[in-house]
């Protein structure tokens, strides 16, 4: 169980909390890009509990601009996009992606007041059919954590979002936990294993007289896991839970590689059990076992990273983004008692090329 406290620090994202600076040192996905379309009118978005509004220009560029105008504070979700900027509907001052005033037509002809001022803006990245944002300080940004299949095609990729009412460590908590996804299953030896970009999962089980099962999915920083897949022929899964608020969060799922989709889950099912706990879970209340294993370690990670940063140490991960070129793996091996990181055919095949 976390004291009270610690669910606090857990759960809160807004500006000015500890977890919301943890977050904003980091790019999060916040839409689908074929979402957006050039020149057509703008979508509002939460992101880490600030009202934003995104659009596409007139050139294709997506742009990510705080919802209220600087003016009067109307929102600019109302606003018109057009000729590459966002006109505000209540005196039509303009702004570009990157919150510039382009035009002010209550201002005298000939004004600088335009030049003084700007909307808040956050870099927008475009990839992999997602749109990137960072929310966090000019001089923190990283490059994008270079996952393996942000490279394939698009052809060869799924992607796909949806929301939830509950805070992203429940939901992703819910992912990490191997007894729910498997749960007739005989119980397994857990390990888990810090790592730059996170934790490594493992769970061992016995397949026959003569060989083990193990299974090892990660957590990667802030809010990413890599889930392997049930056997050669399944695809391979990211999700992202993006906090949205404190008691919402936006999933973004990948799929890629194999030959037939996924075995289900009953995604429906587990998501109807995470939300019974409420939005936010009491933490305090609980009563975890040794299959919990991963995720204490989840808990144990985020707060101690959020409490360095607020402490001034800068978390490591976004500054190597090639530590995120690792894969999930499955395998069925010979029965003997070495764990996961001591089989040098493990380690090679949790890197992704």
């Amino acid at each position: 169980m976390l004291t009270r406290e610690d669910n606090e620090l857990l759960t809160r994202v807004g500006p000015g909390t500890a977890m919301g600076a943890l977050f904003r040192r980091y790019w999060l996905p916040f839409m689908l890009a074929d979402e957006l379309r050039a020149d057509t009118a703008p979508t509002r978005v939460e992101l880490l509990g600030e009202g934003l509004v995104a659009f596409r220009d007139s050139r294709g560029r997506p742009g990510l601009l705080g919802e209220h105008c600087p003016h009067r504070r109307a929102s600019l979700c109302l606003g018109r996009n057009e000729g590459s900027g966002l006109r505000c509907a209540n005196h039509g001052w303009k702004f570009d992606i990157e919150g510039r005033c382009l035009e002010m037509p209550s201002e005298p002809s000939g004004s600088a007041f335009r030049d003084k001022v700007r909307a808040t803006a956050y870099p927008v990245v475009e990839r992999a059919g997602l749109l990137w944002a960072y929310l966090g300080p000019a001089e923190k940004r990283a490059e994008l954590p270079e996952f393996e299949w942000l490279a394939l095609p698009p052809a060869e990729r799924g992607v796909s979002r949806r929301t939830l009412a509950c805070s992203f460590a429940q939901g992703l908590e819910s992912d990490i936990d191997e007894t729910n996804l498997f749960p007739q299953a005989s119980a397994p030896r857990f390990t888990v294993h810090d790592a730059p970009y996170g934790l490594a999962c493992g769970a061992r089980r016995q397949a026959d007289a003569g060989r083990h099962f193990w299974r090892v999915n990660h957590f990667l920083m802030p809010c990413f896991t890599l889930i392997a897949p049930a056997d050669g022929s399944a695809p391979r899964s990211f999700r992202a839970w993006v906090p949205l608020g404190d008691e919402r969060c936006a999933v973004f799922e990948v799929a890629w590689g194999g030959e037939r989709p996924a075995a289900p889950l009953e995604r429906a099912r587990r998501e109807e059990l995470l939300l019974s706990a409420g939005p936010i879970v009491d933490r305090t209340l609980e009563h975890l076992g040794t299959s919990d294993k991963a995720i204490a370690a989840f808990r144990r990670r985020m707060l101690s990273e959020a409490r360095r940063l607020r402490e001034g140490v800068e978390p490591q991960a976004p500054y190597d983004p090639d530590c995120y070129r690792v894969r999930a793996h499955f395998a069925l091996v010979p029965r003997d008692e070495r764990d996961f990181t001591e089989r040098e055919d493990f380690r090679r095949a949790m890197l992704a090329p």
